[in-house]
């Protein structure tokens, strides 16, 4: 950190660090946990649409189940996740999947009415936030600050290469296990995941344990106050909800493919381009080239690339186009790895589980807001590639204003980095 201009960098000596944070047996075993339970729930994701699917052959129902299994984060990213804050971190983090455990198992007992299905489905979910919350303020605590941006890299490249490998390979495994089988398979690697955070984590003493005094309300108003009194927590949270563009594609891939006149593959090819980018624009900005300075100084300008390939959109390009465009914004989103880091990094350490619970609440409302919004225009206009356009178009602009004033806001206060991060 330079200690005169605030900026996110590392200009003074470094501490020895490993060359690969896999020797490290904690962070091992968050990745080992973290990179099993995506796959599972790729796989009860895929499951849950087919099985809802064959029962009502309603397409609307399908996505509305679909819908389900992240909706809830909406409301537990905003009441649950200070759960991390008032509780050992450890202990939150095992609750959470020892319950998801259970609520997915009854899910995957055969004949489960559909209206309990989803009731089931919507609990479950609700546990997510508090576990994302906690183990996003637990790994800034086992890497350090000078190895938490590269333990968050690994973390984004291991969720978007699960993506991908569920894009490609769910529907057959679903397939083969069958439905039931398959939301089997999740529950059982949430049961893998607690028990290696039981014994491979170690226990912490909770992060603020006056936290447990304070209201709910208030913990909630402290967290967004928090945000607000901080430039730079602002920019960072606008440059990180700018996702609410850059995610349209993938809610219209389904009527473009259509119109571009791709079949039923080109979907999923579709949705696969813009992960495969993150992954590769994630290795990119971890070369050791590339310095924490220079990486705090490009969030701006990849913020406004991430979406100026979409404006793109607008001449009406052949899907095999659209698959180079989405992939190439991709490559620039990988921005959102280092604002999201920094944002932890910048955040008091025993108030970071609510502010996470908070940003990632509202990127997901900026999402489905996104995404409702493009479906509606598109209705209205019979284009779903010139509202993906006007969303680039509009992202860029929205882009531009927020590294203007990440720009202004990165020297600022130097002191509110927390040492004992």
């Amino acid at each position: 950190m330079n200690e005169r201009t605030g900026d996110v960098t590392t200009n003074g000596p470094k501490k020895s660090r490993p060359d690969n944070l896999f020797h490290l047996g904690e962070f091992r075993t968050l990745w080992a946990a973290y990179a099993q339970s995506i796959l599972g729930d790729q796989l009860a994701r895929v499951a849950l649409s087919l099985l809802v699917f064959e029962r009502t052959d309603s397409p609307g129902w399908t996505a509305a189940t679909y819908a389900l299994t992240t909706l809830p984060a909406l409301l537990s990213g905003v009441l649950l996740s200070g759960l991390a804050d008032r509780f050992p971190r450890r202990t939150v983090m095992i609750s959470c999947d020892l319950t998801r455990m259970v609520l997915v198992g009854l899910m995957a007992l055969p004949g489960m009415p559909l209206p309990l299905l989803a009731g089931l489905l919507v609990l479950a979910q609700l546990a997510e936030a508090p576990f994302a919350a906690a183990q996003g303020a637990l790994l800034p605590t086992v890497l350090g600050v000078e190895r938490y941006e590269r333990g968050q890299r690994i973390m984004q490249i291991t969720h978007q290469a699960g993506q991908l490998v569920g894009f490609a390979g769910g529907g057959l495994l679903v397939a083969w296990l069958g439905s039931n089988r398959s939301l089997a398979v999740n529950a059982a690697t949430f049961l893998i995941s607690a028990a290696l955070v039981r014994f491979g984590v170690k226990a912490r003493p909770v992060a603020n344990a006056e936290a447990r005094t304070v209201k709910l309300g208030a913990q909630v108003r402290g967290a967004a106050a928090l945000i607000w009194s901080d430039r730079r927590l602002r920019s960072l949270l606008v440059l990180g909800w700018l996702a609410a563009f850059i995610v349209l594609p993938e809610g219209l891939a389904a009527p473009f493919a259509d119109e571009a006149g791709g079949g039923a593959y080109a979907v999923g090819l579709l949705l696969a381009s813009h992960p495969a980018g993150m992954v590769l624009g994630a290795a990119l900005m971890g070369r050791s080239g590339v310095g924490d300075g220079t990486r705090s100084r490009l969030l701006g300008p990849l913020a406004v690339a991430a979406n100026l390939p979409l404006v793109f959109y607008l001449l009406g390009p052949r899907t095999e186009v659209a698959m180079l465009l989405l992939f190439i914004a991709g490559v620039c989103s990988a921005y959102q790895i280092t604002a999201g880091a920094t944002f932890v990094l910048l955040t008091p350490a025993d108030r970071r589980g609510q502010a996470l619970g908070l940003a990632r609440s509202g990127m997901i409302a900026m999402q489905g807001i996104g995404v409702a919004a493009g479906g509606v225009v598109t209705e209205l206009t019979g284009s779903s590639a010139n509202t993906i356009g006007a969303s680039g178009l509009l992202g860029a602009v929205c882009a531009v204003l927020a590294a203007v004033a990440w720009a202004r806001a990165r020297g600022t206060g130097a002191e509110m980095i927390p040492k004992n991060a």
